[in-house]
């Protein structure tokens, strides 16, 4: 599939998309700690409201600096809405099987992220941004004047 992209923006895309995800993964962690161990929330809906948190930063984040998209934004969240809507409830599902399995609770949050940070990226790059990647201000504007 023809991106548009060199192999160098194609690289600095992934880092920033991983980069930003860390971070989201942290604010996810610490969230779902607070949730889970702190205010003892079940175990699936801590892991819902942190993993909420955490996308609404990620999206943010990403579409501005990631894809610098100037892409609809109610139609980027309604398919970002979709994604969730398949991956929540499988990632939800499997929480509980794993931990009565034996599995720690933040490993399973781990791999669990680690399947959301695959499948997200391919979302946001071949499906959601595909058609808008560097169309913001931020892309389009004359790197002198993004310094400035």
């Amino acid at each position: 599939m023809e991106t548009g992209l060199t192999k160098k923006q194609n690289i600095v895309q992934v880092i920033k998309f991983v980069l930003f995800s860390a971070s989201a993964g942290i604010i996810q962690i610490v969230s779902f700690a607070l949730c889970f161990e702190v205010f003892h929330l079940p175990n699936r809906l801590s892991y819902f409201l942190a993993l909420t948190l955490s996308v609404l930063y990620n999206f943010t984040l990403n579409r501005e600096f990631t894809f610098k998209s100037s892409a609809n934004v109610p139609r980027a969240m309604l398919l970002v809405a979709l994604y969730y809507a398949i991956f929540t409830p499988l990632s939800t599902w499997w929480v509980d099987p794993l931990v009565n399995l034996g599995l720690n609770e933040y490993v399973v949050l781990l791999g669990t992220m680690v399947v959301n940070l695959a499948t997200e990226f391919i979302n946001y790059r071949f499906i959601i941004y595909r058609k808008s990647i560097n169309t913001n201000k931020r892309a389009t504007m004359p790197k002198a004047k993004i310094i400035q």
